[in-house]
């Protein structure tokens, strides 16, 4: 074996480490939708004024 080559019970850990530690996946649609709704609110109130 190599100087970093892991067994399987390594690869698993590693791997549930990554799976742990990403980032969750960014839906460009809802964050579209929220700004949106953002800004439908903020004219709603200059209308107001």
């Amino acid at each position: 074996m190599g100087k970093y080559q892991l067994d399987t019970k390594g690869k698993v850990a590693v791997t549930k480490y990554h799976e742990k530690n990403k980032p969750a996946k960014f839906d460009k649609k809802q964050q579209l939708e929220k700004i949106r709704a953002e800004y439908l609110k903020k004219k709603q109130e200059q209308t107001d004024k």
